[in-house]
Formats: C-alpha cells, sequence, structure tokens
C-alpha cells in the first residue's frame, strides 16, 4: 500500500475530503519521526512500536574493489509488531 492508498482509504472511511485526510497522515508519521529523532520510543498499541537500534562503527569491505572500509556509527529506526497485528498477520481468519 502506498502512501496514496492510505490516503484514498482515510478518506473514503472518515469521509473527510482527500486534501485534509493527506495533512493527518503526514502529521501523524511527522509525529513518529519527531520523537524517534529525539530518541524517544513510539508505541501504538496493538500494532506495533518503533525506536531506535545503535549500531556500533565496524570495519566493512568494498565488494566491488576488495577495499577495507571504515562503516561509521548510526542509529537505526526498528519496528516491532504488536501481539494484535502480529496476530492478524498469522491466522487472518481466526480473529473476528
Amino acid at each position: 500500500m502506498t502512501k496514496a492508498e492510505l490516503v484514498d482509504k482515510v478518506a473514503a472511511t472518515m469521509q473527510l475530503p482527500k486534501h485534509q485526510t493527506d495533512t493527518v497522515v503526514t502529521l501523524f508519521w511527522q509525529c513518529i519521526i519527531d520523537a524517534l529523532s529525539a530518541e524517544d520510543k513510539v508505541e501504538l498499541r496493538g500494532f506495533g512500536s518503533f525506536r531506535l537500534r545503535h549500531r556500533a562503527p565496524r570495519t566493512g569491505r568494498n565488494p566491488k574493489t576488495g577495499d577495507i572500509v571504515q562503516v561509521p556509527a548510526k542509529r537505526v529506526p526498528w519496528f516491532k509488531a504488536g501481539k494484535t497485528l502480529r496476530t492478524l498477520v498469522d491466522y487472518p481468519l481466526a480473529v473476528p
């Protein structure tokens, strides 16, 4: 599903104009991005949680040339699915 498809589905469900729904979806994602930028954890009960994982610096290799390169430390966004989402994905007909 793309962002445009999500906006269309939410607009149809909530009976809002698409431009307003696009703003709501954009603000929702921006709030998650802002929280992760501030190193906060975002929990959406039943859906899942977003957090940052810190990767240590390491030595890597350029696959084309074989040269050794230093890969710097970085923060990586991480998503963990909630119990309800996992159940719906694993057993879609078991949950009403």
